[in-house]
């Protein structure tokens, strides 16, 4: 961040403190905001009414969209593993090492030292070394045994829907279990593991409003100290099954169908609206930055593609009292920007000399000059995806070029033209651009591929 942009933050800051009441530091305190990343599960986009879907009800993500900061295309990876690491480190697959889940295609042995999140910096690390209260809610799916798992990446305490391997020592799950009991549940009477310890459950709890009861609590446990909150949901991955809002009577709470992904959608908004209501309540809204994404695209529409429909996810930034209220934003953000971003919120420093891929956009939230990136990357295994302003190539490797799209000024798919034969000379220019910004991101080369969707390009 400039150190004008710096300057503005602090200012702001101070204001903010001045005005925090009884629940806020002394006037003149250089506290820093308070930071929460709400993460999705299989959620793209178009699926949020702020970004066009005719159908799902998400009014409180869409109030946090109108009035704070709404990217229109931001990119995370096509599948979930990647995604968490580059996230919590800034790193491109080419540097933290994971392109894919360990075992498969281009992903790395399960005993890579890569695979072990607890060998990468990570965000909580750093905002811990600031000073940060730090808690990490929902869906873990990284490496770690207790009792140092979560808190060896920088989390001071956890609420995690726990799998057979994350249960101590001789505990066995009492719960209910998903699809063929191969796993515990992560919905109805759920598989949980507070801080290390087994929660046993019963069959009308419901594993989400755990973690955000988690959530809101420890909110208001550390609200006279800044906190960071990470919170990769469970919801809106299958199993789809009914949600506490859609159950009726004498119905099978375990019964999965697609068409529950509504209803789990409008959920999911329900949940950030109660994290925005207990700020509000507790005094910290205004010096609370929220974000929320996505983790991948839908499952079943672009997850596990290496396309912009399996890259493509919310980026919705909200703060009242920091984050500017600009709306909608066709500058391009992929996940590997929310680690810079967030340390330049904190005036946290990144250790010299450690590569970082992503690029703040603080400068953007709060008001001060700002360069946009000029492209953001994806990929998935030996698969590449770059994106400019008005180009996409997708299904790129390194032994075949892909498919080149002229987006236009297209944020969503609907209007995309295929130009991947085309001999015109601005397209053969923006081929050769994106060989440029490719040159320097390795992808391991594999022969196995993902299955290609069939038919037209589905809306985003």
């Amino acid at each position: 961040m400039c150190g004008r942009c710096s300057s503005v933050a602090w200012l702001l800051l101070l204001g903010l403190t001045a005005e925090a009441g009884p629940h806020g530091a002394v006037a003149g305190e250089s506290r820093p905001p308070n930071l929460i990343v709400i993460m999705a599960d299989d959620l793209g986009a178009a699926e949020l009414g702020c970004y066009g879907h005719p159908r799902h009800r998400t009014p409180h993500l869409d109030r946090l969209a109108e009035t704070g900061v709404q990217f229109t295309t931001c990119y995370a990876t096509p599948i979930c593993h990647p995604t968490r690491v580059e996230i919590m480190t800034g790193q491109y697959g080419h540097h933290n090492g994971i392109y894919q889940f360990a075992g498969r295609p281009g992903g790395p042995r399960p005993d890579d030292p890569q695979e072990d999140i607890a060998n990468h910096l990570t965000f909580a690390q750093v905002l811990k070394k600031r000073g940060y209260a730090t808690a990490q809610a929902g869906k873990w799916q990284l490496s770690g045994k207790i009792p140092t798992l979560i808190h060896e990446c920088g989390f001071d305490e956890y609420c995690m829907w726990a799998y057979k391997h994350n249960l101590p020592e001789g505990v066995k799950h009492t719960g209910a279990w998903e699809g063929k009991g191969n796993r515990t549940s992560r919905y109805w009477h759920p598989s949980i593991v507070n801080g290390g310890r087994y929660v046993p459950t019963k069959p009308d709890d419901y594993g989400p409003d755990i973690f955000t009861d988690f959530v809101i609590d420890f909110m208001r446990r550390h609200r006279e100290e800044p906190f960071f909150v990470y919170y990769p949901m469970c919801l809106t991955h299958a199993p789809h099954w009914p949600t506490p809002d859609s159950l009726r009577s004498g119905a099978d709470k375990f019964r999965h169908t697609k068409a529950n992904f509504q209803a789990n959608v409008e959920y999911m908004d329900k949940l950030v609206g109660r994290i925005v209501a207990a700020l509000d309540r507790i005094g910290l809204r205004r010096r609370t930055v929220i974000f929320f994404t996505g983790d991948n695209g839908t499952g079943g529409n672009g997850k596990g593609q290496p396309t912009e429909l399996g890259a493509r996810v919310p980026m919705i930034v909200n703060c009242p009292g920091l984050v500017k209220p600009l709306g909608r934003r066709q500058e391009l953000v992929d996940l590997s920007d929310v680690f810079p971003t967030l340390m330049d919120l904190a005036g946290a420093e990144i250790p010299q000399g450690h590569v970082i891929d992503g690029r703040s956009f603080a400068p953007l939230l709060l008001g001060c000059p700002y360069q946009p990136r000029q492209w953001i990357y994806s990929y998935l295994g030996g698969y590449r995806i770059v994106r400019t302003s008005r180009w996409l190539l997708e299904r790129n490797t390194p032994e075949r070029f892909g498919r080149l799209l002229d987006c236009g000024d297209c944020r969503d798919g609907t209007a995309y033209k295929d130009v991947t034969e085309s001999q015109d000379p601005e397209v053969q220019a923006a081929r050769q651009r994106m060989l440029t910004i490719l040159a320097d991101k390795p992808v391991p080369i594999v022969a196995a591929s993902p299955t290609k969707s069939k038919g037209r390009r589905r809306r985003q």
